[in-house]
């Protein structure tokens, strides 16, 4: 690496107050985004307009930034919005034609993601159709997959290892009496790319190994956490339900179908580099072309993947910011009041003590910062800041 590309890659991470500023950007549209999700989702709307308001709304809102620059600034969707119900696992974000329907009582998951010059913010989000607290079953897998996402937060910080959070998880899904989906990868963001090669693995297994990693200051991650009631080993049960890909940018293959051709040229031009859905191409040809491009690896499928029928699955994916100060978690949403059968805050004193760890770094000499109001669930988009803060926050997610 030369001594100008060295120094490029040095301005592009969050030493640059200009990379902050986009993430938080980023964030701040798919925040909004996600907001606007769960206010459609309602007792029979159609799953496929929820998605298209979801990415439409990122593409107005992001294409509104940025506009007088001189150079030309990428910005949109960084992941099609997909909204996965009960027992499927994940990425359903069906085609223009499909007629499913939400229903009273879902556990509905919403997936979705923005970037502004390819510095990306995703969040998932778990919501249930009903009014009033969630209980039973559905509250436990909630609450597990939102205590695991607090703990990670405050384990994903410089000098840890990836392999200290997939430990913590794991304790804190057998607290909830619940499994970790098998197959789902944290990965560190960079500029444009959305899965970098630091990985935090939730299950391992022999058939799934990550390399060691040490996390450093200023890196990002997408830090993702399924749980389910069920086994936890979920199954593709259709193909044709696979509607979102992303482009291998380092595999090539002369296709030989014209309608193959025709559809990878245009991926090439519209989404070279982020996830997309094949919502947004014509359908027909879309279905015929995309099978080549798969089996040649030219395209990488995101599968919508099933636990058993009466299984509940649930999602909770945030962006961090592993800046000097301390963690800087900058996409949430509040979660629906949650009464679990599990006291596992209460009852484990090791993942209490992880949730009281600080986020933030103290500053020496410094004044406190004035404490926000506090919310009945660990799921403020603003990090707690001192370690006071963060046990009784612990403490007020208890059920």
């Amino acid at each position: 690496m030369s001594d100008d590309e060295g120094k490029e890659e040095k301005e592009l991470d969050l030493s640059s107050s200009d990379v902050v500023t986009k993430y938080k950007t980023a964030a701040e549209i798919v925040n909004k985004a996600l907001q606007l999700v769960i206010l459609e989702c309602k007792p029979k709307a159609k799953i496929v307009d929820i998605c298209e308001k979801g990415d439409a709304f990122i593409r107005e809102q992001a294409g509104s930034m940025y506009k007088n620059m001189k150079k030309k600034i990428e910005r949109g969707v960084a992941f099609p919005t997909c909204i996965s119900v009960n027992n499927i696992v994940c990425h359903f974000s069906p085609m223009v034609t499909d007629e499913t329907v939400l229903e009273e009582n879902d556990v509905v998951k919403i997936d979705m993601g923005c970037h502004i010059d390819g510095f990306i913010a995703v969040v998932a989000h778990t919501h249930v159709l009903q009014e009033g607290p969630v209980s039973g079953r559905a509250a436990d897998v909630i609450g597990a997959a939102n205590t695991a996402a607090e703990v990670a937060l405050r384990l994903v910080r410089p000098g840890k290892k990836n392999k200290d959070v997939t430990e913590a998880i794991h304790k804190v899904a057998a607290a909830y009496d619940c499994k970790i989906v098998e197959g789902v990868l944290s990965h560190q963001l960079k500029q444009f790319v959305i899965d970098g090669n630091k990985v935090i693995l939730s299950v391992s297994n022999p058939e799934t190994r990550v390399d060691d990693a040490e996390f450093e200051e200023n890196e990002v991650y997408a830090v993702d956490i399924v749980m389910s009631t069920g086994d936890g080993k979920p199954k593709l049960l259709d193909e044709k339900q696979t509607t979102v890909y992303k482009r291998a940018v380092d595999k090539n293959y002369h296709l030989k179908m014209k309608s193959s051709r025709f559809i990878f040229s245009e991926i090439s031009q519209k989404y070279p580099i982020m996830p997309f859905s094949a919502r947004a191409l014509e359908e027909k040809r879309a279905r015929l072309g995309l099978v080549e491009c798969v089996n040649h690896d030219l395209l990488q499928p995101y599968p919508v993947l099933h636990e058993k029928p009466g299984d509940l699955v649930a999602h909770i994916k945030f962006t961090v910011l592993l800046m000097p100060n301390g963690s800087d978690r900058i996409t949430s949403h509040t979660l629906q009041q949650l009464q679990t059968t599990k006291k596992a805050v209460d009852s484990d004193p090791e993942i209490k003590a992880w949730l009281a760890l600080g986020i933030k770094t103290k500053k020496k000499g410094g004044q406190k910062k004035k404490k926000g109001k506090k919310s009945d669930n660990l799921t403020e988009a603003e990090p707690m800041e001192e370690e006071e803060e963060a046990t009784n926050g612990a403490a007020s997610s208890a059920p």
